[in-house]
């Protein structure tokens, strides 16, 4: 297994030089199954998809207050990052609402992953697949990759938390999510507090986050870091003393590279 990595300067060129350009994106619609609600994503596919081969799949959660085109129209550092790593290696680039717009993977919101996932691999060859996100969107990436292990070869967080107990900004919409109040149903945070379940992080996981970050402050990303370098785990950790809440160009396509590249080899 490969040591976590702490960085302070980390350089890396452009993810999608030559790597040609995105189709159309595409607005999905289906029933949620755990609810019969109409929910959302939308779909972007290279534009030389080639549908006879196998393809892997991005899957990026937006962060609070957004919705399912963050990370398909959004300038941003972190949405741009995603996208040009993705179209780099050909993959399938997936952003769901994930019941949008204070989603914090609840119940219903992990359910419709699930579904959207089965759903995707019933139209196109998928690979593996990996999550992205940032803010909310890395809170929620790593509660969905501890929840479903299985499902995820690769996850990159961006300034998330992992202890949803510990946690203190956003409670009106976190409650609405989980079901009640962290004194009502305390089990429900801890589910989806990746901090409390590291053997579940079978898979490389990048983490970048900052040192003044107040709106979801680095502690709990922080201690799961470090224990999982203490199991063996594939780990990077890009710690920025001086950063707040964001994540610049470099450090998002250095960390997706990471899970990718662990993931599949130097071959990709």
């Amino acid at each position: 297994m490969q040591p976590m990595r702490m960085l302070a300067i980390l350089i890396a060129l452009p993810a999608a030089a030559g790597a040609g350009e995105w189709g159309a994106p595409k607005e999905i619609t289906f029933t949620a199954q755990i609810d019969g609600t109409t929910q959302r994503y939308v779909e972007m596919l290279p534009a030389e998809f080639d549908a006879a081969r196998e393809h892997h799949l991005l899957v990026a959660l937006h962060g609070h207050g957004s919705d399912r085109w963050q990370y398909v129209r959004d300038p941003r550092d972190e949405t741009r990052g995603a996208r040009d790593v993705a179209l780099k290696h050909q993959m399938i680039f997936i952003s769901p609402d994930y019941r949008a717009p204070t989603s914090w993977m609840g119940p219903k919101a992990e359910a419709d992953l699930v579904q959207i996932l089965t759903e995707v691999r019933q139209r196109h060859r998928v690979g593996k697949v990996f999550l992205v996100g940032g803010s909310m969107g890395g809170s929620s990436a790593l509660t969905f990759a501890a929840r479903h292990p299985e499902l995820i070869a690769g996850v990159s967080s961006q300034n998330g938390t992992a202890n949803h107990l510990e946690y203190e900004n956003f409670q009106d919409a976190i409650r609405e999510s989980f079901g009640g109040t962290k004194a009502e149903v305390p089990l429900e945070y801890k589910r989806r507090s990746a901090e409390y379940w590291p053997e579940a992080f079978t898979m490389p996981v990048a983490f970048t986050v900052g040192g003044k970050d107040d709106v979801v402050p680095p502690h709990s990303v922080l201690r799961l870091a470090k224990v999982l370098q203490q199991i063996g785990r594939q780990v990077l950790l890009i710690y920025r003393e001086d950063g707040g809440h964001s994540t610049d160009y470099a450090d998002t396509v250095a960390a997706l590279e990471f899970v990718i590249r662990s993931a599949l080899g130097a071959s990709e």
